[in-house]
């Protein structure tokens, strides 16, 4: 981490603006995350001064005995005797059906809320909105619910931050907003896109549009911009105290983009449609590609979510970790020989996966 003095300097900062949701979780920075927040926070700041959330790390637990022990631990590195959010972490269909269900998650969670020691239920989701609509259908307790949205995933074939969104608004629940800057992706815009936003707003950052996009949208509990540093804290506040939600030229301008990102990608293409019949075991060559382009346009592509979700639709088929979606050649109808790039990219996805399944 950062060193404690900047720390206390971002979080005055955050605070002296008017903001006070701060986002945690048992994981993060190697597992003392929520120990700097003790001391950074929590120590410095009358309770109810702040939000506070965090995470129980579903991918970590094999025990039920294990939900309490951490659950436990949390509230004591935090310093705190209650979590204003708190979220299981990281929920897909997998994790769901198994251990999420087995290790009854969901009932401790609303124990914990009946003992004063959480005030509202969430979760952090990384799946398809099939999934999450069957998650939100079964646990009407669920408050809220944290998903990846910005406008280069809204209409991804993995992430489908549009559809989840739609899920979450049908619901009638909160949405929390993480990778709104998708992992600093969208701090930096390609000169043609830059153009085109400096030219509406000479002083905004590539940033601030990011972040804005999510902003604008209905029932937005909060963006979690992933701020590090004292200035990204700076520009955040400055467009966020007085906000002004998008315009419809501001939407025209993140769409058009959307497609300069997704051309300047490895894929050199914003249109994976051709690719969309290549699916010999129900995962589209268009799906794997898009996904691919868009983690190689990170500046650390193993480092985004999207590999997570292919491992999740290959559970959803039938596939292991180890099966191939998209065997042999692979030729367009315009006769375009793509086999090269799919199987290299397919490749990608399965090595940098986050956890391994069995299905």
């Amino acid at each position: 981490m950062y060193a404690e003095t900047e720390c206390d300097e971002t979080i005055n900062l955050y605070l002296d603006s008017g903001f006070d949701y701060f986002d945690t979780s048992y994981v993060y920075h190697d597992g003392v995350s929520e120990t700097a927040i003790n001391k950074c926070l929590v120590s410095r700041y009358p309770r109810e001064s702040f939000r506070l959330a965090s995470k129980l790390p579903v991918f970590t637990i094999t025990e039920e005995k294990q939900v309490e022990q951490i659950f436990s631990e949390q509230l004591k590195k935090c310093g705190v005797d209650y979590f204003d959010y708190y979220l299981l972490h990281n929920v897909n269909g997998i994790f769901y059906n198994r251990i999420i269900s087995q290790c009854h998650m969901f009932e401790h969670m609303q124990k914990w809320k009946e003992e004063g020691k959480i005030r509202h239920i969430a979760f952090s989701f990384h799946d398809s909105a099939d999934v999450l609509d069957k998650v939100l259908s079964e646990h009407p307790e669920v408050e809220a619910v944290q998903i990846a949205l910005n406008y280069i995933d809204w209409d991804a074939y993995f992430v489908q931050a549009k559809a989840c969104y739609d899920v979450i608004r049908k619901h009638g629940r909160q949405m929390i907003v993480m990778e709104p800057v998708k992992g600093g992706m969208l701090a930096k815009a390609p000169k043609e896109a830059e153009k085109l936003m400096k030219e509406m707003h000479p002083d905004a950052s590539s940033a601030s549009w990011a972040i804005r996009f999510a902003a604008s949208l209905d029932g937005v509990l909060t963006v979690l911009s992933g701020m590090s540093t004292l200035e990204q804290v700076e520009d955040n506040v400055s467009f966020m105290k007085d906000f002004q939600p998008l315009n419809d030229r501001e939407k025209e301008i993140l769409k058009e983009t959307a497609r300069i990102y997704r051309m300047s990608g490895i894929a050199k293409t914003a249109d994976f449609t051709p690719y969309e019949s290549i699916n010999p075991k129900g995962i589209s060559a268009a799906a794997i590609l898009d996904c691919y382009n868009s983690c190689m346009l990170q500046p650390v592509p193993t480092f985004g979510a999207e590999h997570n979700y292919f491992t999740s639709e290959k559970a959803k088929h039938g596939l292991g970790k180890d099966d191939v979606c998209i065997p042999g050649e692979v030729i367009l109808a315009d006769g375009t020989d793509a086999t090269e790039l799919i199987h290299e990219a397919e490749k990608f996805l399965n090595d940098s996966a986050f956890a391994q399944y069995d299905v």
